[in-house]
């Protein structure tokens, strides 16, 4: 089984919390826990990026070359993680969803049209203005998600 790759006690018990999530809800799907789909998770959980289906696979094979993790069990995982809420993605049209842990604090989104990159940042003012805005027209905000598309500084160069 491989080791989860936290620094923090603090993380390791949060990762823990997710691992037992992900196998209560494995077994209400009726499917097996597997180290493939174990490291697909811990994978997910350690990576500052947001991941294509294909970019987790590859990182797969670089840091576990030996466990066999097909794409489709790849696509399959984070299938049932997205349907789950346990991970999110953002759609890219033609290039496809990439993906990342939905356990982070919330936060939003700048994504570059050029290269694809996405920054992530947090702003209160935004933040306090959304719900004011949805309690003064009466609307009662569960969740939601905030998606800014343009031109990264280092494409601008």
């Amino acid at each position: 089984m491989p080791n989860v790759t936290t620094d923090f006690n603090d993380r390791t018990i949060e990762y823990e919390q997710l691992l037992s999530d992900f196998k209560a809800l494995l077994k209400k799907n009726s499917l097996k826990f597997t180290i493939q789909r174990e490291v697909i998770l811990e994978t997910l959980y350690n990576s500052d990026e947001h991941l294509t289906p294909e970019s987790l696979h590859h990182l797969l094979q670089e840091k576990f070359p030996d466990l066999k993790t097909g794409i489709a069990t790849v696509y399959r995982t984070l299938s049932l993680l997205e349907d789950s809420s346990m991970v999110t993605s953002l759609s890219f049209g033609a290039q496809g969803k990439k993906y990342e842990l939905g356990a982070k604090n919330h936060h939003d989104h700048l994504i570059c049209t050029e290269c694809g990159n996405i920054t992530e940042f947090v702003d209160e003012q935004i933040e306090d203005r959304q719900h004011f805005i949805a309690k003064e027209l009466g609307f009662l905000m569960k969740d939601h998600s905030m998606q800014i598309y343009g031109i990264c500084s280092n494409c601008q160069k």
